[in-house]
């Protein structure tokens, strides 16, 4: 694991996604896989470094993939998984260099969405389920959840609303607008996350960034990265702490991403 330690060499936050596909403990408590890669990526990380998890899909996602289908969850909002099978074991490895964790809320097509109103009640029970917790924060794929039932629910139980730079999401900045430019995280906490170009599927995404050793201009969106500098300066003016998350799929290569936006900002 030297490249986790190299890793935070260069960067102060570290995104892991493997978390989502399964819990760090299995239904009879005992470790599962997960487990023991983070204990392990725990081992080469100083008090200094810090990690934001995605939370498992059983617990956040509406549907989840079965085959080539996608069914109902029925652990979706569960707030004792959550609980004991994530949250209290994530704690206990990684103690005070968990900086976040993050409920991604798949894209949901237009016949199969649910009201904003019933999403914000089912979240507004969860979260009242819960431990208080400041470091939770929720990531919506489905535009229409950006709306002012669902930030009720976030600003009662103090969940930040991650920034998605995503294939059916509009800006960055219109996502902020609609919050009107509220941040819901008591701990004046951000998460903004660089995905994939908007309007680009994934598969396409990954397959015109591979073997992502490079920056594939083209693909390299100017908005994403004026509204992430944008963001920045408003991060800084405001006194709010935002991290921010790239992937390799948003424009060929993260660090190389990273490096554009920084020469964007000194630049300005």
């Amino acid at each position: 694991m030297k490249s986790v330690a190299e890793y935070f060499e260069h960067f102060p936050v570290l995104e892991i996604d493997y978390t989502f596909y399964s819990p760090l403990l299995e239904e009879d408590g005992k470790p599962a896989k997960n487990f023991h890669v983070l204990k392990t990526y725990a081992r080469h990380m100083t008090e200094n470094d810090k990690v934001v998890l995605k939370v498992p899909q059983i617990i956040s996602a509406q549907k989840v993939r079965r085959g080539s289908k996608y069914i109902k969850n029925e652990t979706y909002l569960d707030p004792e998984i959550f609980t004991k099978r994530f949250s209290e074991p994530a704690n206990d490895i990684l103690g005070t260099s968990l900086d976040g964790m993050i409920f991604e809320q798949e894209y949901q097509r237009k016949q199969d969405r649910r009201p904003a109103a019933e999403i914000a009640e089912d979240l507004d029970r969860f979260f009242e389920s819960i431990p208080q917790e400041i470091r939770l924060h929720i990531e919506f794929r489905t535009e229409a959840y950006l709306s002012s039932p669902v930030f009720a629910v976030l600003e009662k139980h103090g969940v930040g609303q991650v920034l998605s730079h995503w294939t059916w999401l509009p800006s960055l900045k219109k996502q902020l607008a609609k919050a009107d430019d509220r941040i819901f995280n008591p701990g004046k906490k951000r998460i903004a996350r660089l995905m994939t170009p908007r309007g680009t599927r994934y598969e396409d995404a990954y397959a015109r960034a591979h073997p992502f050793d490079k920056l594939v201009d083209e693909m390299l969106q100017t908005g994403m990265i004026t509204d992430t500098v944008e963001l920045i300066e408003k991060a800084i003016q405001e006194d709010v702490e935002t991290s921010i998350l790239i992937n390799n799929r948003a424009g060929g290569n993260a660090p190389l991403i990273a490096r554009r936006i920084v020469e964007e900002y000194l630049a300005k």
